[in-house]
């Protein structure tokens, strides 16, 4: 069959499971689950795609939450990553209920074809993305060892492709002091709200020499109990984002001397945990992105090109796209001016145009890998890439 033919019949697969994709975003959205904990989430896609008869594996890599499901035993291994957690309080105010179902119709379009392209199909349920990077926990478990590229697309105000992100890494941070009465004998107490106090204005005071587009922000979570008391336990969250992830190193090893610098001070002694897995900048690879740009206009979608060091948020996609050539595009849909993480974001995620777009980036993507596994030589580029890839030690 030729690429023009098994565009047609991708289209039609979707068409005739339009129903069925659009019941799965919309129950994904009326019953958010936070990162780790998408066991319904998880179990819905699972069943919909073992239904359509996917090797499927539940619980896949370690992570209850997580999945692989394939179809297909051609050489060429097409990673699609679902997503579905959501945020705390706010629902799908991310829109992961469009990005998860968007995947799912991208591997049930290509499956019955799978073989006649030489791919396999890897629907791969990648949880936690909002917290924890369930991908990157996916990357130190071998699922992407075996991908020549993968892909995904991300729900949002309109349609985008070539963007970067922001590397980020998380600390719970904690100073421990020793209480003791404020006025009679302040003398015997060590101050942790001080400690925390010297940390944040020494932050404040490295704010000038830090990278352009380097972030700092926290909020302290816990400062002391009552006012005549030396504060014994303070504790805080704290995130460090920067343009790449070589630079985030650089600033969390003086932002950890700040706090440090608190310790020292006081006496306090300080605790920093590392919340979830640190992202890495996204590295879009170009030659895959205009293969969805040309896909995604094909099916008249006005799509903006953007310059690949523009940055968006962060995401755990960015640590597969250190290893693995990846894309992941914004699919967009109306949402009367609201922006991403905000409730109000969240009421749009089941409207008509948010149904069109997962069923659109879905096939978009569906289209970009019959374009990459019938081009001769993009074909034979990721295969060399695969096999001369170093393995990743995921950061």
């Amino acid at each position: 069959m030729t690429a023009t033919t098994l565009r047609e019949r991708t289209r039609a697969v979707l068409e005739a499971r339009r129903d069925e994709l659009r019941g799965l975003s919309h129950a994904l959205h009326a019953d958010p689950e936070l990162a780790y904990e998408e066991h319904r989430s998880a179990r819905r896609i699972a069943d919909l795609v073992e239904a359509a008869g996917f090797d499927t594996e539940r619980g896949a890599y370690g992570l209850p939450t997580a999945l692989r499901a394939t179809a297909g035993t051609g050489e060429l291994v097409i990673g699609i990553c679902a997503e579905y957690d959501a945020l705390p309080g706010i629902g799908h105010a991310c829109g992961h209920n469009v990005n998860g179902a968007a995947a799912v119709a991208t591997a049930l379009a290509l499956a019955p074809y799978a073989d006649d392209l030489g791919i396999t199909v890897k629907l791969l349920g990648t949880p936690a993305e909002e917290s924890g990077g369930g991908k990157v926990d996916m990357l130190r478990a071998g699922a992407f060892d075996d991908v020549a590229a993968a892909m995904m697309v991300h729900a949002a105000p309109q349609d985008a492709v070539g963007m970067t992100s922001q590397a980020i890494g998380s600390w719970k941070v904690g100073y421990t002091g020793r209480a003791a009465h404020a006025a009679a004998m302040p003398d015997r107490g060590i101050n942790a709200a001080d400690a925390m106090m010297i940390a944040q204005v020494a932050i404040a005071a490295h704010r000038q020499q830090m990278l352009p587009g380097a972030v700092v922000s926290g909020v302290v979570t816990h400062g002391g109990d009552a006012a005549n008391v030396i504060p014994d336990r303070v504790t805080a969250d704290y995130d460090c984002r920067a343009g790449t992830l070589e630079e985030l190193r650089t600033l969390q090893a003086r932002i950890r001397a700040c706090f440090q610098a608190g310790a020292m001070a006081t006496g306090a002694e300080l605790a920093m945990e590392a919340v979830g897995n640190d992202y890495a900048d996204l590295r879009q690879d170009l030659a895959i992105a205009r293969r969805y740009l040309e896909a995604a206009r094909d099916l008249g979608r006005v799509v903006q090109n953007v310059d690949p060091t523009l940055r968006g948020g962060s995401t755990d996609m960015g640590n597969v796209s250190h290893l693995v050539p990846s894309i992941h595009p914004m699919i967009g849909y109306d949402c009367g001016g609201a922006i991403m993480h905000n409730p109000e974001f969240t009421r749009y995620g089941t409207t008509p145009q948010a149904d069109l777009a997962l069923l659109e980036g879905g096939l978009a993507m569906a289209w970009t890998a019959i374009g990459l596994a019938t081009d001769d030589a993009q074909r034979t580029s990721l295969l060399t890439r695969l096999t001369t890839r170093s393995p990743a030690t995921p950061h």
